[in-house]
């Protein structure tokens, strides 16, 4: 494992810093990816992985990641984890500038950093076989929700997004694995969703037993790409036990019935 790499995007806290723990355990070589330079310091000297501060929204930032990576060594693995949501309000409601927001991540972002990167990916596909892309999206991009419109338009978008670049891809050695993560509770996600709004963000998971962690996702996303070559993971659906769909989540203890 020590001669592949990946790339990680919204590698400074949560799935995207829990991936890069576990392929860095896992004998890979990490390029972590994300704005916040402290954070992405932080987790370079915890891991030895490297880093390159990196905004998905700016086309010359990207653009610079993708020479930084092409004289750096190339790259096996992209993980487009950069993402996010804002706010919690109806279609009629919600902020326009908090989809265009989200748009501009979790969409445009995912694509400009497939699009710089995927010459590098085919060019390790030439000489090692195969290489990966993997995008996380959510299953607010498969399962619409009241009061998520700007999450599940912009989700949607994503799934879309990387549903068309399989079929692009078909016929050259690229797997493209999408993850869909159900509720996963980390220390940020919705905690920016609600802009610092401790109570709101905490009822989301109360009494939820065993919400998903950051690091069960890394998993599915390290199993995922350390599959053989020619088995492809399409789509991943992770989710929590209490969490049978979108609109199906149990709270208090998980018990068998009489």
């Amino acid at each position: 494992m020590t001669s592949r790499r990946a790339v990680v995007t919204g590698a400074s806290s949560g799935i995207g810093a829990a991936t890069v723990r576990l392929l860095r355990s896992r004998g890979w070589d990490v390029l972590a990816v994300a704005r916040r330079e402290q954070k992405l310091r932080a987790l370079a000297e915890e891991t030895g992985a490297t880093y390159l501060v990196t905004d998905v929204t700016d086309a010359d930032a990207v653009a610079a990641l993708a020479d930084h990576v092409r004289g750096s060594g190339g790259v096996d693995v992209l993980v487009n984890n950069a993402g996010g949501a804002l706010g919690s309000a109806s279609v009629q409601e919600s902020d326009v500038e908090d989809w265009r927001a989200m748009f501009e991540v979790n969409v445009i972002g995912t694509k400009r950093v497939t699009a710089a990167l995927l010459p590098v990916l085919r060019s390790t596909a030439r000489t090692a076989g195969h290489a990966d892309v993997v995008t996380v999206t959510s299953t607010a991009g498969h399962v619409a929700y009241e009061n998520g419109g700007g999450y599940n338009a912009a989700k949607f978008a994503e799934h879309a997004l990387v549903g068309a670049l399989r079929l692009e891809l078909n016929g050259e050695p690229i797997r493209v694995v999408e993850i869909a993560p159900g509720l996963v509770k980390t220390d940020e996600f919705a905690l920016t969703r609600f802009r610092g709004d401790e109570a709101k963000a905490a009822a989301v998971y109360d009494n939820v037993p065993e919400p998903l962690v950051a690091e069960d996702v890394a998993e599915a996303i390290v199993h995922a790409v350390e599959l053989p070559a020619h088995v492809n993971l399409d789509l991943v659906t992770v989710r929590p036990v209490a969490q049978s769909a979108q609109h199906k989540l149990a709270r208090g203890p998980l018990t068998p019935k009489a």
